[in-house]
């Protein structure tokens, strides 16, 4: 995980991406390609550990992660964000949209919280 200054306090799950007032802010925009990666919520190693400013986001790049969801998901789909601070399925992301894959499943209901594994793909 790296730290970055946001624009705001942002939960554990929050999807965000580069942008708003000052580096991260949460992802508004659904299939965002700005898309930086998930705030995370226990990471093993931090870089850019002396990042200061009112809020600092540590935000998952590589890696498992707990992240917010919307919609039914299904392990092994591809993440995309929602536009609201949540991820969501896609079967056909563009490039440079997608966050990570599911490594649970959701059936939907509301929202919800799974792990996903964050990195290239």
């Amino acid at each position: 995980a790296e730290n970055y200054v946001a624009d705001d306090a942002h939960a554990p799950g929050t999807v965000v991406s580069f942008g708003g007032t000052r580096e991260v802010t949460k992802s508004e925009v659904d299939g965002d390609r700005r898309v930086a990666g998930v705030v995370s919520t226990n990471p093993s190693y931090i870089m850019n550990a002396g990042c200061t400013g009112e809020f600092v986001a540590t935000v998952a790049l590589t890696g498992r992660v707990p992240c917010r969801i919307t919609g039914a998901v299904r392990k092994g789909d591809m993440m995309v964000s929602n536009g609201d601070g949540t991820a969501r399925s896609e079967a056909n992301p563009q490039v440079g949209s997608v966050i990570g894959k599911a490594l649970e499943n959701f059936d939907g209901q509301g929202e919800g919280m799974i792990e996903v594994v964050i990195g290239r793909f």
